[in-house]
């Protein structure tokens, strides 16, 4: 299936949990035949604290190769998929200082429309995952896009367990996601556009 869609996949992850998300849900847009930005967002902690955990270093030299996001990627895309771990219940700041900078382009109304839908990982149950979906959510109100959430309209949904997008449970990022959870990423991707497909057909039909 060949799509005129765009999609931005736009993450922070320190440990690898939301990176490896993120990277199903890209090739999962490509398999659809959407073109694909899969982009991680700039690191603002210092080296040290890098450095003082041992995945988080690791990780950040493994990923070194993948393009930091820009606000022209949220311009450009059609579909908007936004990956974060939780901190204290929210997106980590580093998502946060990247939404920040999009400000003119929301000004100028280039984001009303957009297709979004969020993801998140967590160190432990109940440690904010849905919290942080939505506090994600709430920038997409702001922006006038289209929040495109999994619900329970698949199978996998009522194994996942997350209707608001997919999440998962890292130990602290000794685990990384499963079978599960990369499918769950993947059918919200997939969800997300072909939501953006149909939408992008009416709008330009009428």
């Amino acid at each position: 299936m060949s799509l005129d869609i765009n999609v931005a996949v736009i993450y922070y992850s320190a440990t690898g949990s939301i990176h490896k998300l993120a990277a199903a849900a890209a090739d999962t847009a490509e398999q659809l035949g959407a073109r694909v930005r899969l982009r991680k967002v700039r690191e603002l902690a210092p080296q040290q604290a890098i450095a003082s955990n041992s995945q988080w270093s690791a990780h950040h030299a493994e990923t070194g190769h993948v393009i930091e996001a820009a606000v022209d990627d949220l311009d450009w895309a059609d579909v908007i998929l936004l990956g974060s771990p939780t901190r204290f219940g929210l997106p980590a700041a580093q998502l946060k200082q990247f939404i920040d900078t999009a400000g003119g382009l929301w000004a100028r109304g280039g984001l009303v429309n957009k297709v979004t839908s969020s993801f998140t990982s967590t160190g432990s149950a109940h440690g904010g995952q849905e919290t942080t979906i939505l506090a994600m959510n709430n920038t997409f109100y702001h922006w006038g896009s289209i929040i495109v959430a999994p619900g329970y309209a698949d199978p996998v949904q009522h194994i996942s367990g997350n209707p608001y997008g997919t999440s998962h449970i890292s130990d602290n990022g000794k685990i990384p996601p499963g079978e599960t959870q990369l499918s769950a990423i993947s059918f919200q991707t997939r969800r997300a556009v072909e939501i953006a497909s149909a939408l992008k057909i009416g709008l330009a039909a009428s």
